[in-house]
């Protein structure tokens, strides 16, 4: 057998967030078909905490482990952010800003609307990882606020959001890596986050488009 030394690449920095709000019908909390036609890019964030929520559970048999099956819920993020578009965030709190005189209602119970989440991921090198998180809601969102000092400092939020399965394969997650043997060299960040990937066909469109 042959051994093969591998070098990695190790990351430099997060990219830009992406985000497309889903347009479910009225009754249906979340329409895999549907996303608004607009993506919105901000390239505000300073750090992304991904945490897996996920149970393993050991399948005993004639007196032994016979198997361990690992079920992953969800995938929690909490975003950390130099600023949010104050519209987006109501939106994603559920927030009422029907009020055509500029008055947001915040508190009630309401139901958060589903949005696709996108992040990139740098590496030192030129490898790059752009990902999808195509059924996502806002878990919770900080708001400090602290006085003017004689000299500036940064006062960041926190949004937490949670991605849910979309597919009937309980996959959170559609990305691709270009450090990876199949990876479409035509891809470009803006290809790739034009809309929200959830399908094999849907990167090969995106890899293709405007070809």
């Amino acid at each position: 057998m042959a051994i093969t030394t591998k070098k990695p690449m190790i990351k430099e920095t997060v990219g830009g967030m992406y985000y497309c709000f889903n347009t479910k019908e009225e009754k249906i909390d979340y329409d895999v078909e549907n996303y608004e036609e607009n993506v919105t890019k901000c390239n505000v964030v300073k750090n992304i905490a991904t945490t897996e929520n996920a149970e393993a559970t050991t399948v005993r048999s004639s007196g032994e482990d016979y198997e361990t099956i690992n079920q992953a819920s969800s995938v929690d993020m909490a975003i950390e952010v130099v600023a949010f578009d104050a519209a987006d965030l109501a939106k994603m709190r559920g927030e009422d800003t029907s009020d055509t005189g500029g008055l947001i209602l915040s508190g009630a119970p309401s139901r958060r609307p589903f949005f696709a989440f996108g992040k990139v991921v740098k590496k030192v090198g030129g490898a790059v990882e752009y990902a999808w998180y195509p059924k996502c809601q806002l878990v919770e969102n900080t708001d400090d606020i602290a006085t003017l000092e004689d000299t500036f400092s940064e006062q960041n939020d926190t949004v937490t959001i949670r991605a849910y399965a979309f597919n009937d394969s309980k996959q959170k997650k559609a990305y691709v890596n270009s450090e990876t043997e199949n990876f479409p060299e035509e891809l470009t960040e803006e290809k790739f986050f034009a809309k929200p990937i959830l399908t094999a066909e849907d990167l090969k469109t995106a890899t293709t488009a405007g070809a």
